[in-house]
This record gives C-alpha cells, sequence and structure tokens, in this order.
C-alpha cells in the first residue's frame, strides 16, 4: 500500500510538473508571439495575461488584447480572450471571447461586434507552421453595429472549415438562424409587405481552395486567397422567397471571379419591388422587366419560380444576358 501511494504521489507531482512547465510555455508562446508582432510594426498589445485550469486543462486569459496591422488596415481589439486547451495536448484549442462588445475596424470604418457564447475550436496539426485543420465558430445572439446603426444580427451563428485533401482545400459551410440584416435592408423589407424582419434561414455549403495554406503565417504575414470555389449550395429562407444557388468559380490573382451561378427565385416578385425601393430599378422599368421574368419564368413551368444563371467574365457579371456591372472582387482582406 505505500509503495502504491509513494507512486500516485510520484505521478501527481509528475504531472504537476509537466502542466506548469507545458502552462509556462503557452503562455510565453502567447506573449512572445505579441512581442514578435510588435517588431513587426504592429500594434499588439495586452494589459494582463493569467493561467488556470489546473490539472486536466490549460487556460490561458488576455486582458484588453488589441491588435493592429498597418499594412492592410486592420485593428480589432476586446476586454478578454480566453485560450482553453487540454494539458495533454495544445493543438486542440479552443478560443473563448468576451461578450462586451469587441471592435473589428478596416482603416476608418469600425464595426461593433456584441456575441453570446462565441467560440472558436481550432484544430492544428502537429508542427512548427501549426497547419489548420479544422475550424468551428460558434455563437448565440449576436449584432453587429456601425455607428448608431445596426449592420446585421442573428440568432445564431455556426462556421465550419475542414480541411479536405490537399492542404490547400477546405469544405466550409455556415448557418445562421434569424439573421436579421441592417437598418438599410430593413428599409427595402418594409417596400414588400409579405416580408417579415428577419431570414427564417441562411446556410451555404462550399468548398474552397486556397493559395496557400492556412497556417501561423496566414496571421503573420498574408490572408491565403482563393483560387477555386465549388458552390455546393446557398440558400435563404425569407418568408414566403427563397433563394437557391450553386456553380463553379475560379479566382485570378486579382481577385477577379470566373464562372457561372445558378440561382433559382421563388416568389421573385418581391425581388422587383425590393430593387425599385432600393432605388436601382426605375419606376418606369419596373413593368417591362415583370413582363420579361415573368415570361422567364413561365418557360420553366412555373410562374412564381425564376431560374436564371448568373455569368462571370473579364471582370464584369451578367444575369443571363443581361449585363449587371463588375464583378466583386474577392479578396480576403
Amino acid at each position: 500500500m505505500r509503495r502504491l501511494i509513494r507512486v500516485v504521489i510520484f505521478l501527481a507531482l509528475a504531472w504537476s510538473a509537466y502542466w506548469f512547465i507545458a502552462g509556462y510555455g503557452l503562455r510565453n508562446a502567447l506573449t512572445n508571439w505579441f512581442d514578435t508582432q510588435q517588431d513587426l510594426g504592429w500594434q499588439a498589445d495586452f494589459s494582463d495575461v493569467a493561467t488556470s485550469g489546473y490539472p486536466v486543462h490549460h487556460v490561458t486569459r488576455l486582458r484588453n488584447p488589441a491588435l493592429a496591422d498597418p499594412v492592410n488596415g486592420t485593428a480589432w481589439s476586446a476586454d478578454w480572450i480566453e485560450f482553453q486547451s487540454p494539458a495533454i495536448w495544445p493543438g486542440r484549442q479552443v478560443l473563448s471571447f468576451a461578450e462586451t462588445p469587441q471592435r473589428l475596424s478596416y482603416f476608418d470604418q469600425t464595426a461593433i461586434i456584441q456575441a453570446a457564447d462565441m467560440q472558436a475550436a481550432l484544430h492544428l496539426q502537429p508542427g512548427v507552421a501549426l497547419l489548420l485543420e479544422t475550424l468551428a465558430l460558434t455563437a448565440g445572439p449576436w449584432t453587429i453595429t456601425q455607428g448608431n446603426a445596426a449592420q446585421a444580427g442573428g440568432d445564431t451563428l455556426a462556421l465550419i472549415m475542414t480541411q479536405s485533401g490537399a492542404p490547400v482545400s477546405y469544405d466550409i459551410s455556415a448557418k445562421i438562424d434569424g439573421f436579421t440584416p441592417g437598418d438599410d435592408l430593413r428599409a427595402l423589407m418594409r417596400s414588400a409587405a409579405t416580408l417579415p424582419q428577419a431570414f427564417e434561414t441562411l446556410e451555404i455549403n462550399s468548398s474552397v481552395t486556397f493559395d496557400k495554406p492556412w497556417d501561423r503565417s496566414a496571421l503573420e504575414q498574408r490572408r491565403p486567397q482563393p483560387v477555386a470555389i465549388d458552390l455546393h449550395l446557398a440558400e435563404a429562407k425569407w418568408g414566403e422567397l427563397r433563394l437557391f444557388a450553386t456553380g463553379d468559380l475560379t479566382v485570378d490573382a486579382q481577385g477577379i471571379p470566373s464562372g457561372e451561378i445558378a440561382v433559382r427565385a421563388e416568389n421573385w416578385r418581391d425581388m422587383i419591388a425590393m430593387a425599385n425601393a432600393a432605388g436601382a430599378l426605375p419606376d418606369q422599368a419596373v413593368d417591362p422587366v415583370t413582363r420579361a421574368l415573368k415570361f422567364m419564368a413561365g418557360l420553366g413551368g412555373n410562374p412564381n419560380a425564376l431560374d436564371l444563371q448568373l455569368n462571370f467574365r473579364d471582370g464584369f457579371v451578367a444575369l443571363g444576358p443581361l449585363p449587371l456591372g463588375p464583378a466583386p472582387r474577392l479578396i480576403l482582406r
């Protein structure tokens, strides 16, 4: 019995020593990373760091973290951020964010993010590069505001990014329940009496290939950029309005997409009312456009459903044969 007690005491002391050494290493890795970013010209600050979680976890909390990259004009700050991982393997990190306002800036534009139970679970591949295998970002009720205007909000948020085969390829899905657009789009909603204030569902499933892996260099140097997008399905349910999209795009080094996206709209007349209210469709064009789209919908056999194709070519986008203008640039800042 005494021998067993000695063994237990030895194992407890050995584990405690390992926990404190590993915790000290994790804490130093975080603080040294901030120091390195300062040497590279970033603003990288925090006011205090604390470690807890003994005996089975390491929990490191940074208070008042602030990061700003002067090269691309992005900045983020919060009251605190917490890093939690199993003591046996730090490559399974869970980041917990403060429920108090977080500030995300791009040059002179600042958005205020507030979310309940916001967490990011990271599974990293062993090695110095810390290659991302899986990212799962989840949150309860959340809002984004800019100035005094609401930009967006939702009841839940779930974003999952999982490596698929090659190190540069990921399956990406996103789902928002109760998505509520901001004040500007809510003004458009009021133009269509049948549309409620919030989406029932907003969901996207896709596969994306990037030009470089998502590893530590994605934060320290530049973000990986998409080069191929396979949109399996994008779906929005908004009252009686249903939107579905699927297709494939390639993206060049300037972020210009090429390819086709098939779009199906049910109860499409509400879209015309919204475009008219937004000023994108003049009053005198409403009737001709309605007749044209009604004819196209009739070809499909269902007058309430419209099947169209977005064509991306040479830096421009067209809806079927109708040019819409320059294509958006798909660049991750």
